[in-house]
C-alpha cells in the first residue's frame, strides 16, 4: 500500500509545462546569459597578458660506469633537486636576478624587496619529467611568466644556468666533504691502530720468553737444560766419589803417621777440618737444590766453608813447616822420618783432593744455575696460558683496528677517485636540451577558455534566475493547476477564446525568442572563434 501511494503521488513528466516556462522566461534567461558571458569574456581583454618561457634540462648519468668509480654523493635526485631549488629560490639569489635584469623597475616605488622576491617566486614553476616505466626522474622543465616575452626568456635562462652550476657545485662540495670526513676517520683509525700496535709490542716485550710463539723453543731449551742438569749431577756424583777416595787415602796415610785423635776418639787437626768441610759442602749442595745463592742460610754456610778452607790451608802450611824443621834438625823420633817419596805422594793426594773439591764446587754452582734456569723456563711455561689469553685480547683489538683501517683506506681511495670525477665534470650532471623559448603568444589570459567559463556562468545564472522566478510566482497558469486546488470535481469548463490578434502576438513572441537565441549563439560562437584566432 505505501508503494501504491507513492506511485500515485509521483507526478508524470509534463513537457507542456516546461515548454510554457521556456516561452515565458526565455528573455530573462538569454539576457542573463549574454550579460554574464559578456562581462567574463570582456574581462579577458582587460587583464594584462603574461608570457611564459620554458626550457628542458636533461639529467645525464655519469660517464664512468659505477663498477669502476662509485659516486660518493647521495643518489636521491629528487631530494637533491629540492635542495638546489631552495637554494636558487633564496632571497639572495632572486634579488641578484632582479637587480641584474632590472625587473619590476616600474613598481620599485610600490614593492619592497621582500614583495619582489615573493612575486618572482610565484612566477617560477618547476615540473619534473619521470620515466613511465620506473618513475625515475629523467629531466625537468623550468617555467617563468612575465609581462614581457623577452624578460621571461632572460629570467628562464638565468634560472637554467643557476640550476646547472649549482648542481655541479653541490655535487662537488658533497664529494669533497665526504672525502674530508673519510680522511679524518682514517687518521683516527691510523692513530688507534698505532696505539694497538704499541700495546701489543709492549706486552710482547714485557713477556718476552713466555709468548705462545716461543712455547716450542722453551720446551726444547727446558729439555736441553734438564739433560745438562742430569749430566752435571752425574759428574758431581763422580767428583764426590773421587774426593771420597782421595780423602780415604789421605786418612790412611795420616793413620800410618800416627795422626792424633781427641780423647773421645774424634779426629783432630787437618782430619777434623776436612771432615767439617765435607759436612758443610754436603749441606750447601742440599740447600742449593732448594734455594738460590741469595738465601741467608746458603750465604752463612758458604761463609763457614770459606773459614774452614782457610783453616785447612793454614794447617797444611803448619805441617809443611814442621816437616821442614824436623829434617833440618835431624832429630830422632819414636818412628822413622817420612820418606821424601811418601811425602811427595801425600802432597799429590792433597792436591788431588783440592782439585776434586774445586770441581765439586763448580759442579754444584753449575747445578744451582741450571736449577734457576729450569725454574725460570718452567715459570714461563706456566705463565703461557694467561699470557696467551691476554695477547689474544690485545691481538683481537689490533685485528679489529687493522680491519677498520683497511676498510676506511679503501673507502677514502674510492672517495678521492669519485671527487676527481666530480671535479672533472664526469659525474651526474644537468644538460640543457631546449634553450629558453621566446614566447610569441601570451600564456595568460586564455581568452577561449575564459569564453567557455563565461558561457557556463551565464547558463548557471540564467537557470537560477528562472527557477527563482517560478518559485516565487504564485499565479495559476493552467486548468490542471486550478483543478488540483479545488476540493470538488469540475462539472464544466469554459474554453479559452484565441483570436487572430492573439495568434499573431504568439507568433511574434516565438519568432523573437528564436531570433534572440540564434543571435546569442552566433555571438558566442563568433567570440570564441575570435578568441581562438587571437590566442
Amino acid at each position: 500500500m505505501p508503494e501504491e501511494s507513492e506511485e500515485q503521488t509521483q507526478k508524470p513528466f509534463d513537457l507542456a509545462l516546461y515548454l510554457d516556462i521556456v516561452r515565458r522566461r526565455h528573455i530573462v534567461f538569454l539576457t542573463l546569459l549574454v550579460v554574464v558571458w559578456g562581462l567574463v569574456w570582456g574581462s579577458s581583454w582587460i587583464l594584462p597578458a603574461r608570457y611564459k618561457s620554458s626550457t628542458l634540462i636533461l639529467v645525464e648519468e655519469p660517464t664512468m660506469p659505477k663498477n669502476y668509480v662509485v659516486p660518493n654523493v647521495t643518489d636521491d635526485l629528487q631530494e637533491r633537486l629540492q635542495s638546489i631549488t631552495q637554494q636558487i629560490l633564496s632571497r639572495t639569489r632572486l634579488l641578484f636576478i632582479i637587480d641584474k635584469l632590472r625587473l619590476y623597475r616600474d613598481k620599485r616605488h610600490v614593492l619592497t624587496p621582500d614583495e619582489e622576491v615573493g612575486k618572482i617566486r610565484k612566477d617560477i614553476d618547476i615540473e619534473l619529467v619521470r620515466d613511465p616505466e620506473n618513475g625515475a626522474i629523467t629531466a625537468f622543465r623550468i617555467f617563468y611568466s612575465a609581462s614581457n616575452p623577452r624578460i621571461a626568456q632572460q629570467v628562464t635562462g638565468e634560472l637554467t644556468n643557476l640550476f646547472i652550476d649549482e648542481n655541479s657545485s653541490v655535487r662537488e662540495q658533497e664529494s669533497e666533504d665526504t672525502t674530508e670526513f673519510l680522511q679524518s676517520q682514517l687518521a683516527n683509525a691510523r692513530s688507534s691502530l698505532a696505539d694497538q700496535d704499541a700495546k701489543v709490542r709492549a706486552f710482547q716485550s714485557a713477556h718476552q720468553g713466555a709468548l705462545p710463539s716461543q712455547q716450542t723453543s722453551n720446551l726444547q731449551i727446558l729439555s736441553g737444560l734438564q739433560a745438562e742438569l742430569q749430566t752435571e749431577q752425574d759428574a758431581l756424583s763422580s767428583a764426590r766419589q773421587q774426593r771420597s777416595y782421595a780423602q780415604s787415602l789421605v786418612d790412611q796415610y795420616r793413620a800410618a803417621q800416627g795422626t792424633a785423635q781427641s780423647p773421645t776418639g774424634a779426629p783432630t787437626g787437618l782430619a777434623a777440618i776436612d771432615q767439617r768441610l765435607e759436612t758443610l759442602r754436603t749441606k750447601l749442595a742440599d740447600l742449593r737444590t732448594r734455594y738460590t745463592d741469595r738465601y741467608p742460610e746458603v750465604q752463612q754456610v758458604r761463609v763457614e766453608i770459606a773459614k774452614a778452607e782457610k783453616s785447612r790451608e793454614q794447617a797444611i802450611a803448619d805441617l809443611r813447616s814442621a816437616a821442614s824443621n824436623k829434617e833440618q834438625k835431624k832429630a830422632t823420633a819414636a818412628q822413622p822420618a817420612m820418606d821424601p817419596v811418601e811425602s811427595a805422594a801425600f802432597l799429590q793426594l792433597q792436591s788431588q783432593l783440592q782439585a776434586d773439591q774445586v770441581e765439586i764446587q763448580n759442579r754444584e754452582q753449575a747445578i744451582a744455575n741450571l736449577n734457576v734456569r729450569i725454574n725460570d723456563y718452567q715459570e714461563r711455561l706456566n705463565e703461557e696460558p694467561a699470557v696467551e689469553q691476554q695477547l689474544a685480547d690485545l691481538t683481537r683489538g689490533y685485528d679489529q683496528s687493522q680491519a677498520n683501517y683497511n676498510d676506511l683506506l679503501k673507502k677514502e681511495s674510492d672517495s678521492q677517485m669519485a671527487t676527481s670525477m666530480e671535479q672533472m665534470q664526469e659525474g651526474e650532471r644537468f644538460t640543457m636540451l631546449d634553450p629558453p623559448s621566446l614566447p610569441l603568444k601570451p600564456d595568460f589570459p586564455n581568452r577561449l577558455k575564459i569564453c567557455g567559463v563565461g558561457v557556463g556562468a551565464g547558463l548557471a545564472l540564467g537557470l537560477l534566475a528562472v527557477v527563482l522566478l517560478e518559485y516565487f510566482d504564485d499565479r495559476l497558469r493552467s486548468d490542471k493547476a486550478i483543478a488540483d486546488l479545488l476540493t470538488t470535481s469540475i462539472i464544466s469548463e469554459v474554453p479559452e477564446i484565441v483570436g487572430p490578434a492573439d495568434e499573431a502576438r504568439n507568433r511574434r513572441e516565438l519568432t523573437l525568442g528564436w531570433a534572440m537565441a540564434a543571435a546569442v549563439l552566433m555571438t558566442i560562437l563568433a567570440s570564441a572563434a575570435f578568441s581562438f584566432l587571437h590566442a
